[in-house]
Parts: C-alpha cells; structure tokens; sequence
C-alpha cells in the first residue's frame, strides 16, 4: 500500500517545524503557460513555476510524463528542459545517456518507480545542474559507498518509503552542497555518525519511521549547519543524555509517534538553540517539574495525542521567555493542570487545550500568562463552579496589566466559544462557559476525581514497579491518600510534601474526620498496623508507586480526595501476574477473586452518650463503597432512616445528634466496589449488613438544692448593694431632718449640748422600746 498520508505528513511537520514553507498565494502567481517545443508523446510541456531548496521561484521548462505506465524514457525530451516528472511509472532502468544530454536539468522525480539499485541512475558522466533527486516509493535496499558521487551539485535527496536496511558509511560521499536529506520510512535499525562527515552544510534531516530503538550518544556531532530534524515514528524508547550532541545550530525537532514515557530532559539541554520542539504522540504519563526548564528559545511546543497523559505537575513548564504558542490537545486521559504548571512564561499568547479531560483551568494559571491573547478549552468536560469565576459572563477581561504610568485591559479570546460548554453542575449542563455568570456559579467546589484519571484494571509483572496517579482540582485544595487491599491509608510524608518531593508513604489515622448531615467523625487511637512502607511511595500530588510488587499487594486500591466540603473516591483493580504469557488469565482470575470474596466484618459500639455513640467495626479489606445506616427505634411510631457514605479506610464513625433515653438501630453496608459493575444480582444481595442496637443514656436527674443562675446572682448583688446606698442615704436625711425640728419644738428647759443619759453600773444608754423598730429599719 501507498503510504502516501505518512509522506505528506513528514512533509508538513518539516515546514511547519522548520520554517521552510514556501509562502504560495494563489493569486499572485502566474499560471502555467504553454511551452512549444516538440513534446514526447503523451508528456505534457509547460512552463511552470519552480522552488529552489532556499525558497526562491523560478519559471521552469517542465516536462510531465507522471502515470503514464512508462517502462524507458520517453523521447524526444527538449534539451532545454529544467524539470522532468516520471512519477508513478514502471521504470526500472534508466538511460543516463539521454540525461546526460539535458545540461539544464535540476528536478528530476523518479518517485513511485521499480528502481532497486541507484547505481543505474547514477553512473557514468555527471549531471552538473541537478539540485533535486526523488528516489521516494522505489525498492532500493542498500546504498554502497560513494552512490551519488556523481551529482557535486545536488542540494536535494528523497529516499523515503524504500527498502533500505543498509547504508555504506561512504554512501554519501561526494555530497558537499547537500541542504536536504530524507531517508525516513525505511528499515534502518541503527543510525550510523559515518554517514553525515561528508554533510558538511546538510540543514534538513527527515531520519523518522525506521525502526530504530536507540539514538548513539554524539551520532550527529558532524552536522555542525543542522536546523531541523525529524526523529518521528522510530520507536525510541529514551534518550542517551548526549545523544543530541554537537547539534548547536538546530532549531526544530521532531518525535512525533515514538514510544517516550518520559520528556527526555537532559538530551533536551544539548540543544541550547531549539526554537520547535514536537513531542506529540508518545506514551508519556507526567509533564514533570522542571522538564522544560531555561530552555530560553523556545517558541511553540506540541503535546498533543498522547494516550496516557493525565497530568501536567507543578512548574512543568518554567522560564521559557520566548514560548509564544502551546498545544495540549487530543489527550483522553488529561484532567489535571496544576495551578502553577506556568511559571515565567511572558510571552506566550496562545494556549491550546481543547479535546481532553479537563474540568477546570485555575485562576492561577491564567493570572500566570501576561501576554496570553487566546486559549482553547471546547470539548472537554468543564465544570463550572468556582474554580471558573474567570471565565464568567461578566469577566471577560479576566484580569489587568499595570503598567508604570497606565493600566490597560487584556481580553483573553475563546477559541470556538460556541463548542465551549459547561457539563457539571447539572443545572448549566450545555449552557455555554461565556453565558453564565459568576453568581451562577458556586462559591467553593467539592474535590472530584476524573473518571479518565484511573483505568479500573491495571495489570503488572510480579517484582516490577506499579505507578497510579490521582489527580483533584477543588476549593479548599484536596487532601488526597491512598486506601490499600489490607484497608490501610496511605498518604505522603508531611515533610517531603511540603517541599514536592518524593518520599516512602505513611500510614495514616484510620479514624474518619468528616461530618455530614447528622454525623460527625471523631478520631480514635492509630490502628498497630499504621507504620511508614518502604518500598510504598505516596508522591505529593496524589501518585502512588509501589517497587517490587508481590502477590500479597494484589486488589483494590482507592484514592480519596476530600477537603473541608467534602469527598471523592476512584478505584483501581491491580493483578499482580507470575508470568507475562499468563498476564490475561491472571487479570481474569483477580477481578473474579475480588468479585467473590467476602468480608469477616463486625460491628461494635464502642462508647455511648446522651447525644452520641462510637462505633467502629474491623475490616482486612478495602471496601470503597461502604454506608452507615441509623434509625431511631419507636414501638409505636415510623422515624426516617438516615445514612452516609463511609470513605474507604474508615474503620470508625461518631453518630451525633442524637436523642436521649432512645433505642437506635445502625447499620453497616458493605457494597459492590466501583469495579464490581457487572457482579450478578445474586452477589450482590448476599452481602447483608451489619447491625448492632443499643440505647442513648439517659439526662441527668435536676438537683433539688437552691442553684442560682451566676448571672442571676450577679444582678441581686447589684440591686442589693443599690438598695443599702439608698436606704444609708435616707437615714441620713431624716437625722438632718429630725436635728431641726427639735430646734423649732424644744422648750426652753431643754439642753441641747447635755451629756448623755446612762444607768447606774456604767451601761450605755438603752433606747426605749418604741424606738427599736425604727434603729431595725434603718439596719
């Protein structure tokens, strides 16, 4: 078959990577004008336009015999000819004599031909004029040395989409002035550094679609004038960090359709002046801090069409002072871009990231683009809440630029905003992102882990490394841990994570911490399993990898984001298989063992309360899916049954809220897991739940002693106090009040200034009786 869809792609990708693209506009072109000379038979003569390899146009004498089933040279071909077209032919033999007698010639395609030796096109006298070789589509299989020795002039060789699986390391000598070489989609298993030394000025090498597995470390140091190359469709698996050595001039690079797992980031740094950089179409799972950092020309970047890409992390991408333009698209499994993946990138103006999985695009990475002009966020599954007040109605200027002296608005353009909608809430569910307000929109957002994040199976040798990533974007940010087969919780060490790196996992408290309706969480003692794994490793943000896996690590593993609102769960079925023919059926055998089996699990209250109870129960698995029943107990009335979900590593629960002197009944439900869909009906009603009774004590009985409310007390005292001033003040009116009126009423017997009266024995003067209730008043 014609690989004619991969050519043309090679042929894009190189002008749109390296800047070649010859600038056509249709209407100022001349039209091809007829050419009247005697014209082989069938060909058709014209003069017709022409690009040189440094993009300059000429109007060439043109014969065109393509697809005429030709099996030799039509004659008589003009000797003035310039270009001459025999694609898609049946030759297999050429006549150079007839060649040798066009001194003009400089195009000549013999593409899509029978030519298996070039030596029949190549031998005897040279062809001084010739620019521009199409070999492409034949059978050649192996170029001996010194194969185009006879051409010095040629600046042009196509090559591509043969059979070659040898080159002679001198096959191209002779080759002084050649600019391009394409050599891909052949059956080149290694790239040998011999072949360029007589390449001196070559700029363009397509080297793609060849089996190769492994680039040698310095392979293209003699291509000192390199500016573009193409490494697409290889089935390169990593690079050696100096593999792109001596490459100082290249500006475009290409590995589209390789099988990278990782950026190769120190291969990168060997190539300080690339301005293009495709990385499309790999099997990479993580864009990781620093894999694009200082690369200080760079101008466009392509991640798009990757499989397994489901997180761009922290400071990603960093100081790319000239990046203007960035793809992210067509990645299935994308759902998280950290709030500062982009740091220190001024100029980028347009952020594609339509077609993946996203739900959001933070605040933070938006305030982070000053020059950002236009982004691309149709056909993913957006969420508008909180996280996407920037793009509301009302924002369409998402936030200013101050300069010194002025502050000018930047808008920031939605590219199809027609196609650019909301899925969740389900209440804005199709409404278009630019048409809904941001009092539409939530003020916080619950933690919600993309379905494409997670597969529900995965499967992996025993002895390897088994790496899951979970990822969650909310309001407050997420907590996110790890629940094990055993039920244990896994998160990152407290200390590596403040710093985002890595360290081995630490077992969490298996007590909840969440309050819900009528229910709170309360912690209890760590579980005596709760210890640091060291060959478990909890990333910072929400990846877990395990080396060295054993059977006993097989199951069901959950991830848990949660945050002050709420919670979200994903789980992931992992089989652990003996051998990789076996990897199939063991991958069977686990999902139906994790189908069947059947938690011991029992119920216990632990403490109760007037208003509340403890329970707890002791589980050796996970069971993602657990619930919580309750239900006040009445013999003659129905009360509502309450429940709630139990995050996974849970093993304890606090019921609050509860009535005194009251029966409760409480269940716990153990359900069918996330990866348990398709579990007949059968299995899934054998799973009773657990119930215990028990009854809330009662209130205390009131004290029948005098208690005085404090506050009560206070105000007596004060108006106590107040009273005794009054009545101290009164008394000292009437004694004024009574001096005088003795001084109006007394007789002139009376002595007022006498000495005072007392008894016999030296007692003090006794008041008389009708005075006492007076003097008791007063007190």
């Amino acid at each position: 078959m014609r690989p004619a869809l991969v050519l043309l792609q090679s042929h894009c990708l190189l002008c749109v990577l390296g800047g070649l693209c010859v600038p056509v506009v249709v209407g100022s072109l001349p039209p091809a004008l007829p050419w009247h000379v005697s014209c082989p038979m069938r060909c058709v003569c014209q003069i017709k336009l022409w690009f040189s390899p440094d993009s300059v146009y000429h109007e060439a004498p043109t014969v065109d015999c393509n697809n005429l089933l030709l099996t030799k040279l039509p004659l008589p071909i003009p000797p003035n000819t310039h270009t001459l077209r025999l694609q898609s032919n049946l030759l297999s033999v050429l006549d150079t004599a007839v060649l040798h007698g066009l001194p003009n010639l400089t195009d000549l395609d013999l593409s899509q031909n029978r030519f298996s030796r070039v030596r029949t096109i190549t031998q005897r006298s040279p062809l001084p004029s010739l620019l521009s070789l199409h070999l492409e589509e034949n059978h050649l299989s192996h170029l001996p040395h010194s194969s185009f020795s006879s051409l010095p002039t040629l600046q042009e060789l196509f090559l591509s989409h043969n059979n070659l699986h040898s080159i002679a390391p001198g096959a191209f000598t002779g080759l002084d002035s050649l600019l391009r070489l394409h050599i891909n989609n052949n059956r080149l298993t290694n790239v040998d550094p011999r072949w360029f030394r007589a390449l001196p000025r070559l700029e363009v090498l397509m080297l793609g679609g060849n089996p190769v597995e492994a680039l040698p470390e310095r392979g293209f140091m003699a291509l000192k004038s390199l500016r573009s190359l193409v490494l697409g469709g290889m089935g390169l698996r990593g690079l050696a960090e100096k593999a792109l050595e001596g490459l100082e001039g290249l500006e475009s690079l290409s590995f589209y359709d390789n099988l990278l797992t990782k950026v190769p980031t120190q291969s990168l740094r060997r190539v300080p002046g690339l301005k293009f950089l495709d990385l499309n179409k790999n099997h990479i799972k993580l864009i990781e801090p620093g894999d694009f950092r200082d690369m200080v020309h760079l101008k466009e970047l392509g991640l798009n069409n990757m499989e397994e890409l489901v997180s761009i992390e922290r400071a990603a991408l960093e100081n790319l002072p000239e990046l203007t333009k960035l793809e992210i698209t067509n990645n299935p499994r994308l759902s998280y871009i950290h709030p500062q993946a982009f740091l220190q990138l001024n100029r980028l103006e347009s952020l594609m990231l339509n077609s993946n999985s996203l739900s959001a695009l933070h605040q933070h990475v938006m305030l982070s683009l000053p020059s950002l002009q236009e982004v691309s966020l149709h056909s993913n599954p957006l969420r508008c809440d909180c996280l996407f007040h920037w793009a509301a109605k009302e924002a369409t200027r998402p936030h200013t630029k101050k300069d010194a002296d002025t502050q000018t608005a930047r808008v920031v353009r939605f590219i199809q905003p027609q196609a650019t909608l909301c899925s969740e809430p389900p209440e804005l569910r199709a409404r278009k992102v630019r048409e809904v307000s941001s009092g539409e929109m939530s003020a916080s957002c619950l933690p919600m882990i993309p379905a494409s994040s997670l597969p529900s199976y995965v499967g992996v040798r025993e002895g390897g490394k088994l790496v899951l990533h979970c990822r969650a974007l909310a309001d407050p940010q997420p907590e996110l841990y790890w629940v094990t087969p055993s039920g244990l919780k896994l998160g990152p060490s407290p200390s590596q994570a403040s710093r985002n790196l890595s360290a081995p996992a630490t077992c969490k408290n298996l007590a909840a911490s969440k309050e819900l309706n009528h229910t709170s969480a309360s912690s209890v003692e760590d579980n005596a399993a709760c210890r640091p794994f060291k060959h478990y490793q909890v990333l910072p943000e929400g990846t877990l990898e395990i080396i060295k896996i054993t059977q006993r690590e097989a199951g069901l593993y959950t991830c848990v984001a949660e945050n002050a609102l709420g919670a979200d769960t994903r789980s992931v079925t992992v089989g652990v298989h003996n051998r990789e023919r076996k990897r199939k059926k063991g991958a069977a055998a686990n999902l139906k063992k994790f189908l069947l089996f059947r938690p011991d699990v029992r119920l216990e209250v632990r403490e109760v309360g007037e208003h509340y109870a403890i329970l707890s129960w002791q589980n050796g698995h996970n069971i993602p899916s657990t619930r919580l029943s309750w239900q006040a107990v009445y013999s003659n009335a129905h009360m509502p049954t309450y429940t709630t979900r139990i995050l996974a590593g849970t093993q304890s629960f606090n019921l609050t809220h509860l009535q005194a002197e009251t029966f409760y009944r409480v269940c716990l439900h153990l359900g069918i897991s996330e990866g348990t869909k398709h579990a007949s009906r059968r299995l899934r009603e054998s799973r009773t739940p657990q119930c215990v009774s028990f009854r809330t004590k009662d209130l205390p009985e009131p004290q029948h002693s005098l208690q005085l409310n404090p506050q009560l007390t206070s105000t007596a005292i004060t108006l106590l106090l107040l009273a005794v001033i009054l009545l101290l003040a009164g008394q000292g009116w009437d004694t004024e009040s009574g001096e005088g009126a003795e001084k109006h009423h007394k007789t002139p017997n009376q002595d007022t200034k006498g000495p005072k009266q007392k008894k016999s024995g030296g007692d003090e003067y006794q008041p008389k009786q009708s005075e006492k209730p007076l003097l008791h008043q007063n007190c």
